[in-house]
């Protein structure tokens, strides 16, 4: 059964890697939904990941909380993005059971979005 546990890190297999980061003060193309559908989607290519349909992206809160938040499905999991407006930050996951490279999303986020600050961790899912 170890065969699904594709990610092999140091002679270990894993079920999937998660890359979870925060990008704060972006510019304005993060509070344009058609920029932020266009990035799922195409971050999902450049990946080289498949994806599943397009990618659903809405803004909804209120006050200081208002924001955006997206889903581009993938044949291996989903590429997840959470805005907020006022603040222009980015909260961004990615996960899949297909191996990628976290600095490739990271500098694909830098391109689109030119945060003036970012973090991140990546975790194996066992």
């Amino acid at each position: 059964m170890e065969e699904y546990r594709r990610i092999v890190v140091d002679n270990e297999h894993y079920y999937g890697k998660h890359l979870i980061a925060s990008f704060k003060r972006c510019n304005p193309n993060i509070i344009d939904k058609k920029a932020l559908a266009d990035f799922l989607h195409q971050l999902a290519i450049d990946i080289e990941m498949q994806p599943f349909g397009q990618p659903i992206v809405e803004r909804f809160g209120e006050g200081i909380e208002i924001g955006i938040s997206g889903v581009q499905l993938i044949e291996t999991s989903a590429i997840t993005v959470h805005t907020n407006d006022m603040a222009r930050d980015l909260y961004l996951d990615v996960f899949s059971c297909k191996d990628f490279d976290p600095e490739d999303v990271l500098q694909f986020v830098k391109e689109r979005f030119a945060p003036e600050e970012a973090s991140h961790k990546v975790l194996l899912r066992s």
